[in-house]
């Protein structure tokens, strides 16, 4: 018996429900990346990392957000039943997991894209870059 197999796999039903419950929480780089390619988006990418990291390098088509500035009156805007897709700088940082809470709490679907910029780079996808607003 080995570490792996020290504690036993669950029984498939179980498993069924768990990695199925995963997807309604999360999505992933190549599907995201696909949907946009397609021009069929049906939700919103949040780079949810701040303006300087956005315009260094971010997601073609993500829009400039950071988790600590989601708030009531910028999601106004969108239909209530609008899917937001947060993503930060990868599986090291915990900003879209915040951002999703923010999200939550306001009543919006949203999915974590759990690769963020890392996952996006390792898939070999391009970024953009964009220019600072003057303050």
């Amino acid at each position: 018996m080995s570490i792996v197999t020290e504690v036993a796999a669950a029984p498939s039903t179980i498993a069924l429900a768990h990695f199925e419950a995963s997807l309604t929480f999360e999505t992933d780089c190549w599907d995201v990346h696909s949907v946009l390619e397609s021009g069929a988006a049906d939700f919103v990418l949040l780079d949810v990392r701040g303006s300087e990291k956005y315009a260094a390098g971010h997601i073609p088509g993500a829009l400039d957000l950071a988790h600590r500035k989601i708030i009531g009156s910028k999601m106004a805007q969108y239909p209530a039943d609008t899917l937001f897709v947060v993503y930060c700088a990868g599986p090291h940082c915990n900003g879209a997991a915040r951002a999703a809470i923010r999200l939550a709490k306001l009543g919006r679907p949203v999915k974590v894209m759990p690769g963020g910029i890392t996952g996006w780079i390792d898939e070999g996808f391009g970024l953009e870059t964009a220019t600072l607003a003057a303050a």
